[in-house]
């Protein structure tokens, strides 16, 4: 008895720990909230070629990510050909479609588009736990009954990667390359239990 005891503590421990901390270690926490500063200058339109894969359902073409004012973000995905895919705005923690085509306005497909854009406009997050490695900063935050674990690089403090889960699994995984602090030039918005996917590639003005 004592034995399937300590093997049903070991298992029902292990399936509740994360992939994203295996390896960390956890140490003080140094700030009370992290910066996302990719989309945070209301001067700036941030431009870029997508490509959205939902349900096997594709769509190329621009994505305008807009900040008008502080915490609030105009989302916009266009076809090349400048037919309107969707049109989201966001204000605070207050969400409007504004539009969306009739082939992918389903009540889920909206709501996990909202989270997706909502991770990944949103400026600062309060900081709950931290970890590290050598290279890297993990900062854990809350979120709408889950988790967001902020990846930094140490060496020059940009943001590598966002990865937004529940108490035992990863969600939604958002990778940046970016060679400054406020500009990614690649994105990629990827789920682990869903067939949504986004790419984005930075469109640079000749």
């Amino acid at each position: 008895m004592q034995f399937l005891k300590i093997s049903l503590f070991l298992f029902l421990f292990s399936s509740c720990s994360l992939k994203t901390t295996e390896g960390l270690r956890t140490t003080l926490v140094s700030k009370t909230q992290v910066e996302n500063l990719y989309f945070s200058d209301h001067a700036q339109d941030y431009i870029y070629k997508a490509k959205i894969d939902i349900y096997g359902r594709y769509f190329g073409g621009i994505l305008i990510i807009k900040k008008l004012k502080k915490n609030t973000h105009r989302v916009v995905f266009t076809t090349e050909f400048g037919s309107k895919v969707f049109d989201f705005l966001y204000e605070g923690d207050t969400f409007t479609k504004n539009f969306i085509v009739p082939d992918i306005d389903k009540k889920f497909i909206v709501n996990t588009l909202q989270k997706d854009f909502k991770i990944l406009i949103s400026e600062t997050a309060q900081v709950k736990e931290q970890f590290e490695l050598e290279e890297i900063d993990v900062y854990k935050s809350e979120a709408d009954k889950r988790f967001n674990f902020y990846f930094f690089n140490k060496e020059n403090q940009r943001l590598e990667k966002i990865v937004n889960t529940s108490k035992s699994k990863e969600k939604v995984t958002i990778l940046f390359t970016s060679k400054t602090e406020n500009i990614a030039e690649k994105i990629a918005i990827n789920h682990n239990n869903i067939k949504l996917s986004i790419d984005l590639d930075y469109f640079k003005k000749e």
